[in-house]
């Protein structure tokens, strides 16, 4: 089994590692199209991810790296990772609940906390059990003022591929005490092939009227404002490379796309999100969810400076992510669909990416 591998190419036995006192590995899971989706107990990692393009042969559709070596010292910590206890930004690391202040988040995104902080959900050992060829189920207990957050948080992740090739991510949290939490994933997507060196030719469409204008600092401000008319407007397909470099306020303080958008949709849901193309491979990947919102970000700060699967570079722009999620600094902007959790609550989300090619 250690010197299994798997059909991206990886070594099972290179996942194999013990950090901080627990050991990491890495499952498959294969559905009867001949698809594969690989996740590793470090971060509740996509590692990688084999569908079909239209000529029937399996491309790695996500970035990631060869072992867990890689990911222990990688410069990009996110790569498919699941960002907890809160993805996204909180403004100046602080929020309050009840009237009690809790400012002691990490500041590690300018002046604010990112994706849950130094020790988020992306670098940490979670528990793991296959419990059928197709199907993991992760969970993770989040201590009391773990990262600066209240309450001990219990999380349990489960990935299925369904023989659809449905990639289906489950959720469910539970605390102790009052928190706050937003969970989301963050992998890389490229429909071309990871290791294709631009998204700008893939063909996207998200279904959201309205998105959250941010600050230079990412946080967002005032109300949601209208996509018609700009070039945030991805309601009808649209090059994502076409207006990225646009003289346009937002792009210039994101370097690109880094924005959430407000989809149409009902509370809880399980709707249609977005839908992007690759016109190389003809791989289509729909995004079903029942969260509110999707960041789209577009890999502007990607570098290539290192070396992921199968000596790949990822440059600017070479990945793009749409990560289903509640919205930046919900905790400090009550406007906003509420992210905090109670005791005797059960948080539960779903998201599916739905892979089929044209």
């Amino acid at each position: 089994m250690k010197n299994e591998k798997t059909l991206s190419g990886l070594q099972i036995a290179d996942f194999c590692k013990e950090v901080d006192g627990k050991h990491t590995k890495l499952c498959i899971l294969s559905n009867n199209k001949g698809s594969e989706l690989t996740i590793t107990n470090y971060g509740a990692k996509i590692v990688s991810l084999m569908v079909p393009d239209k000529n029937g042969k399996l491309v790695d559709v996500v970035t990631g790296h060869a072992s867990m070596d890689a990911y222990l010292t990688s410069e990009e910590p996110y790569f498919g990772a699941i960002c907890g206890r809160y993805g996204n930004r909180i403004a100046k690391g602080r929020f309050s609940i009840d009237g009690i202040l809790y400012d002691q988040l990490a500041i590690n995104n300018g002046p604010n906390s990112l994706h849950g902080g130094i020790k988020g959900f992306n670098v940490v050992v979670w528990d793991i059990e296959q419990t059928d060829p197709q199907t993991v189920v992760l969970k993770y207990l989040s201590k009391d003022g773990e990262e600066g957050y209240p309450g001990n948080l219990e999380t349990t992740l489960t990935y299925h591929l369904s023989d659809e090739n449905e990639v289906v991510l489950s959720y469910r949290a539970t605390t102790d005490k009052p928190t706050v939490l937003n969970l989301t994933n963050h992998s890389y997507f490229n429909l071309s092939g990871a290791g294709d060196p631009y998204i700008g030719d893939h063909l996207l469409t998200i279904n959201a009227d309205t998105y959250l204008p941010t600050d230079e600092t990412a946080i967002p401000y005032g109300a949601p404002k209208k996509v018609e008319g700009t070039p945030m407007d991805f309601r009808t397909p649209h090059e994502v490379g076409a207006r990225i470099n646009d003289d346009f306020e937002q792009l210039v303080f994101g370097k690109g796309y880094d924005h959430t958008y407000i989809l149409n949709k009902k509370e809880n849901e399980l709707s249609f999100c977005a839908r992007c193309v690759s016109p190389k491979t003809g791989i289509v990947m729909e995004t079903y969810t029942t969260e509110p919102g999707v960041q789209l970000y577009t890999g502007n700060w990607m570098t290539g400076n290192f070396e992921g699967k199968n000596g790949q570079r990822y440059p600017e722009r070479a990945a793009l992510c749409l990560e289903t999620q509640h919205f930046p600094d919900s905790p400090n902007k009550p406007e906003y669909p509420s992210t905090l959790l109670r005791p005797g609550e059960v948080f539960e989300s779903k998201t599916v990416y739905a892979f089929s090619v044209e």
